[in-house]
């Protein structure tokens, strides 16, 4: 396979391709997710590998050279198609003077890597751990497949009064779901990114992402912003307030993003992170409130093999997954407060 550039008229056209990968691409690889990192400093490249096509996120590195990011992905579906791919990419990443790639295939945990020469790292997007609810079915069999608690919840916030509302992502919007970010990240134990990331991150998804509001006594007590692309949607937000007032309204709130998405023409809705299998029950997990939450619209946890580094100069990739990665990452959100990917 013949690993080349986009030409422009391709980019123009690039959510397309990515949808029409073998998996079904993904939505951080398209071409919104790339504009808005190309506001914090990384530039989009855009690839093809015979016909699939994948983003990469660009930063140079100072005495080592350029990182690629492609953040979930490359599309594949195994480790044979995937070892296919990386024989091609390599030697062009090479020639484009990249050191090393970052990747996030979407294969199962249980997918042996190990004949493929890569490094294990930590993950960068929250979803390698994740909860997937199905949209093709009707509503009312969407609904039924929502385990008891989940339906339990809705139809409680239904009864209270809770109001839910798709409103446009214009300032006063912005402004209140910011105000919920603050006051769900405290003492949560994570951080949130600036105001204006958060505006263009709405602005580049236009009519392709929602945000909606959960109003109890006309009150917003809890938001949520969504996007959709091709046949996948992602529950990409969620705040609320600490006291909760009434119970359910973030399962009302979820039940509404699920009906957008499918009116969307969204066929499979990733609830995007929670812990791993392996921790989903455990209560001192960090994610543990978020991965009850979520499983309640599916029990079933989805877990890929995470995120891996593939060497294009050994050494130097050696050299920025042991030492230099953690300082740059240091370094960058000691001076912009938010991460460097």
């Amino acid at each position: 396979m013949t690993a080349r550039f986009a030409t422009p008229e391709e980019i123009e056209h690039w959510n397309d391709y990515i949808n029409a990968n073998p998996d079904g691409g993904n939505i951080l690889q398209g071409r919104e997710f790339m504009k808005i990192k190309q506001k914090s400093g990384w530039k989009p490249q855009y690839v093809f590998v015979g016909k699939r096509a994948m983003a990469f996120m660009e930063k140079h590195v100072p005495l080592l050279g350029k990182v690629w990011y492609c953040p979930k992905g490359p599309s594949t579906t195994s480790v044979k198609d995937l070892q296919k791919l990386l024989g091609s990419l390599r030697p062009f990443a090479k020639r484009n003077g990249v050191f090393t790639i970052k990747i996030e295939p979407e294969l199962d945990h249980t997918t042996d890597m190990s004949s493929l020469g890569l490094i294990k790292t930590n993950p960068i997007q929250y979803n390698y751990a994740t909860v997937l609810v199905d949209l093709s079915p009707s509503l009312d069999d969407i609904m039924k497949n929502l385990n008891q608690k989940g339906r339990h919840a809705i139809r409680r916030a239904e009864r209270d009064g809770v109001i839910i509302k798709a409103v446009p992502a214009d300032e006063k919007s912005r402004r209140t779901m910011y105000k919920l970010f603050e006051e769900t990240s405290q003492g949560a134990g994570f951080a949130i990114r600036t105001a204006k990331y958060y505006e263009d991150f709405y602005d580049a998804y236009g009519d392709n992402g929602q945000l909606f509001f959960a109003y109890v006594d006309g009150k917003p007590v809890a938001g949520a912003y969504a996007m959709v692309q091709g046949e996948k949607s992602m529950y990409k937000d969620g705040a609320s307030v600490r006291e909760r007032t009434v119970y359910g309204a973030s399962h009302l709130l979820q039940w509404h993003v699920i009906q957008w998405a499918k009116e969307k023409g969204s066929k499979k809705h990733d609830l995007a992170g929670c812990p791993p299998i392996a921790e989903i029950k455990n209560p001192n997990h960090p994610f543990y409130g978020m991965g009850r939450f979520k499983t309640s619209f599916n029990k079933e946890v989805t877990e890929y093999v995470g995120t891996y580094e593939v060497p294009i100069n050994r050494l130097k990739t050696k050299l920025w997954t042991k030492y230099v990665e953690k300082i740059v990452r240091k370094l960058y959100f000691k001076q912009h407060k938010e991460s460097w990917y």
